[in-house]
């Protein structure tokens, strides 16, 4: 129901008329209209929230989580109409949008029961009684590049921790959480617990952020975003937890043979082309020893030239397009900038790759010849963009690493496995991949610096939603 907002369990209008257009960004058509909320919208949600708190954090924890699991059963039957929702909107291939896109939030969901069980919420400290309550209302503000998953991010969690929530997905991305929203209905959530607007962030998420009903804002997106989200949040001195942005290193070290750092170059590749490069983890440098980096520029150019951008929907698209054309031009700026740093371009650049004159594509890019210091080696782009990086010894590639304002995740390949670890502790950043590590669910994802504060996933996640209370006996 896009034309209309969910508000204290049922449908109802928004206050206004005006509507934002939903931009397929593979054909640049408008495919659906969202509402464009404002702040009397907002408000009407929070109060609904607020309302329906008492009642909802006061059922077990265990019931909240079983809730939450009947959210990913729901979601998993309705999982390939969801998957062409989130590819029309966001323009990911289709294979990697049903994996990722809808796989992860179902599985975020699922995880609910196991993880409150993993959380003490109440413990005997000598004297004393110290129990765990939900925070309370929770605003929770997410981005466009994996909408569903972030909003199963918070939510899920968040929910389980006996909290009520007012979701505004981006409007760049928002039918996802309109489908999210049937089901949480359907699933019987009771009236208030979950609610949800629509709207750009400077009207409904600025008034979510700033009112004085909302306990907590769980916000995802840009550090600048972020800044003005912490500022309008200090105001009522409310808690606020920040996912912002990356400018991520993947570090190869000198002990690698020549099959095993081919083949760490390549993934360096994937790594940073995931959804087009729209990733805030994405591992956009890649760091190689110096005398290495003639045959890391030839192997990362020859990889990237693989990803042929494409029609999401085909599958043999492993590239889809940007998700808007703001967002396009901003990576041909980060583009035009680099190369007036003097940045080499082995493979892409900013003209349209051939055929794709319509839809919001760009070429998968790999530069070299910068320094660490360059504006291309130190601003998020967010787009299919690697830099090459060479370093001389273990502790120049640390000092490169570490030498960004951010500190969301990083990477370490290397044949000595003990070796590997060691540098990884030595990188500042919230999550770490060390050769070929797996993403856990149950494990925390957050940042350092002006990456962020705050943890998602997990009982860690979960924690976040929750202060303490003592009883001194």
């Amino acid at each position: 129901m896009p034309h209309r907002i969910y508000v204290d369990g049922e449908w109802v209008q928004p206050s206004g008329g005006e509507v934002i257009p939903v931009v397929d960004p593979a054909t640049e058509e408008v495919i659906a209209e969202v509402p464009r909320c404002d702040a009397k919208d907002v408000a009407r949600a929070v109060e609904a929230a607020a309302a329906a708190l008492p009642a909802w954090s006061a059922r077990p924890a265990a019931e909240r989580a079983a809730l939450c699991a009947a959210v990913a059963a729901a979601l998993e039957e309705r999982a390939e109409r969801l998957t062409d929702t989130i590819v029309d909107e966001l323009g990911m291939p289709r294979r990697l949008t049903r994996l990722i896109q809808v796989g992860a939030p179902i599985r975020t969901f699922a995880l609910m029961p196991e993880v409150a069980a993993a959380v003490e919420f109440e413990e005997r400290l000598g004297g004393s009684v110290v129990y765990r309550d939900p925070i309370g209302v929770v605003g929770a503000i997410t981005p466009w590049n994996y909408p569903l998953h972030q909003i199963a991010a918070k939510l899920a969690p968040a929910l389980t921790a006996g909290c009520t929530v007012v979701l505004k997905p981006s409007e760049v991305t928002p039918l996802n959480a309109f489908a999210l929203a049937e089901v949480m209905h359907e699933a019987g959530f009771p009236p208030g617990v979950f609610n949800l607007v629509c709207g750009v962030g400077p009207e409904a998420g600025e008034a979510l952020a700033a009112h004085p009903l909302v306990d907590m804002v769980s916000f995802t997106g840009s550090t600048r975003a972020g800044r003005r989200v912490a500022e309008l949040a200090a105001a009522t001195v409310k808690r606020t937890a920040l996912e912002l942005g990356g400018k991520s290193p993947n570090v190869l070290l000198d002990d690698l043979d020549d099959a095993a750092f081919e083949d760490a170059v390549r993934k360096g590749v994937a790594a940073c082309y995931l959804n087009s490069g729209q990733t805030c983890s994405a591992l956009t440098r890649l760091l190689v020893p110096r005398e290495r980096l003639a045959d890391a520029e030839r192997i990362a150019a020859e990889e990237a030239e693989t990803y042929t951008p494409g029609d999401p929907r085909d599958p043999a698209t492993r590239l889809g397009p940007l998700v808007s054309a703001v967002q396009r031009e901003r990576v041909r700026e980060h583009l035009r900038a680099a190369a007036e740093d003097g940045a080499v371009t082995l493979t892409g650049g900013t003209g349209a790759p051939d055929g794709l004159e319509r839809g919001f594509y760009v070429r998968p890019t790999v530069l070299t010849g910068v320094a660490p210091e360059s504006r291309i080696a130190q601003e998020e782009i967010f787009g299919p963009v690697l830099v090459v990086l060479p370093y001389a010894g273990e502790d120049e590639a640390v000092r490169i690493a570490n030498g960004t304002a951010y500190g969301l995740a990083a990477g370490v390949r290397g044949a000595d496995a003990e070796r590997a670890h060691r540098v990884a502790r030595r990188i500042r950043a919230g999550q770490i991949r060390v050769n070929d590590g797996a993403h856990n669910g149950l494990a925390p994802f957050g940042g350092f610096k002006q990456s962020g504060y705050g943890r998602e996933y997990g009982r860690f996640g979960l924690e976040e939603f929750l202060t303490t209370t003592t009883l001194q006996l």
